[in-house]
């Protein structure tokens, strides 16, 4: 059977979008193990010194406050993150808009506006990782972060999880993931294929907001856990694919929720009344959380770093 002029032009559109988020997929995994292995490379105590996620060994002390330059590190951090952790679960919107755009204008550029549907998309998590790094930022300040970015408070990690565990029941929860769930269901819902530049991005920023709206939560679970920590990004995100993919992925969502509370219940019962939500150095929610499978870190100064130990004086004044 020889397949019509259509259908081939759909096999070919699918393969190069497919082939196309690998390869942004791959590269955003490979930024982020880039990352972690530079913060994991000894046993060194770095009590008194935070790590900058730059891939090049930055550390600075932890007294330092953030500059210009590590406030973007982070920020590029949490955006590449979030896009190696989202892309694989949004991969059947994105296939379901290139080719409703194929069948509905043979003559059109669909691949060219799915590319736009797709910016729209990235453009949501854009500004999530924005709001996580001015969180980040201000966990910092108030010393309630550890040096490989974990929460250094009991009663912290305990709040955040517990909150993550009643979000996945909440009606704004089920609203966004149900909008996420069906591709189909929610181009009929909002307009179907849109062909014109501002509407592809409107389009995929709508329903980045959803995906925002519908996994948030989640990810605020790595300042819990630590947020370079590679194996709970990738159960993250294979927690995020499941419940987006499969039809108990409702269920699964809040049987991780109920895991959230009792979880976040246990590290306050865990913690001696008299010093429940005081900071632990040595001991981080994180450790406990995580059967102590933390991070492990070897302390590397910049030249300049060193001049201010040694001098005292600032070697990057403003």
């Amino acid at each position: 059977m020889i397949d019509s002029p259509l259908e081939t032009m759909l096999r070919r559109d699918r393969l190069i979008v497919a082939v196309a988020l690998g390869a942004i997929v791959a590269l955003a995994w490979a930024y982020v193990l880039w990352l972690a292995a530079d913060m994991d490379m000894g046993g060194m105590d770095m009590e008194g010194f935070r790590m900058i996620p730059a891939g090049i060994g930055i550390m600075l002390p932890a007294s330092e406050p953030w500059r210009v330059i590590e406030f973007v590190y982070v920020f590029l951090m949490w955006a590449v993150m979030m896009v190696g952790m989202m892309a694989p679960s949004a991969a059947p919107m994105i296939l379901m808009y290139a080719r409703v755009g194929r069948q509905g204008s043979i003559a059109g550029k669909p691949l060219a506006a799915t590319g736009w549907f797709v910016a729209g998309y990235v453009l949501a998590w854009i500004g999530f990782s924005l709001a996580a790094t001015l969180v980040q930022w201000l966990l910092e300040r108030e010393a309630l972060l550890d040096s490989r970015m974990a929460s250094a408070s009991n009663t912290l990690g305990a709040v955040v999880l517990i909150v993550a565990g009643i979000y996945q029941w909440t009606p704004l929860k089920d609203v966004c993931l149900a909008q996420c769930q069906s591709p189909l269901g929610f181009l009929m819902r909002h307009g179907g294929f849109r062909g014109d530049v501002p509407g592809c991005l409107g389009l995929g920023l709508r329903h980045g907001a959803y995906c925002v709206g519908c996994c948030w939560v989640l990810m605020t679970l790595l300042f819990v856990v630590g947020v370079m920590n590679v194996l709970w990004i990738a159960l993250l995100a294979l927690l995020v694919l499941i419940e987006k993919l499969a039809p108990w992925g409702r269920w699964l969502a809040r049987s991780a929720g109920v895991a959230c509370v009792v979880a976040g219940i246990w590290m306050v019962v865990s913690t001696s009344p008299g010093r429940a939500g005081s900071l632990r150095p040595g001991l981080s929610p994180r450790q406990t959380f995580t059967s102590r499978c933390a991070l492990s870190c070897r302390p590397r100064l910049l030249p300049g770093v060193l001049l201010q130990e040694v001098t005292g004086s600032d070697p990057w004044p403003g």
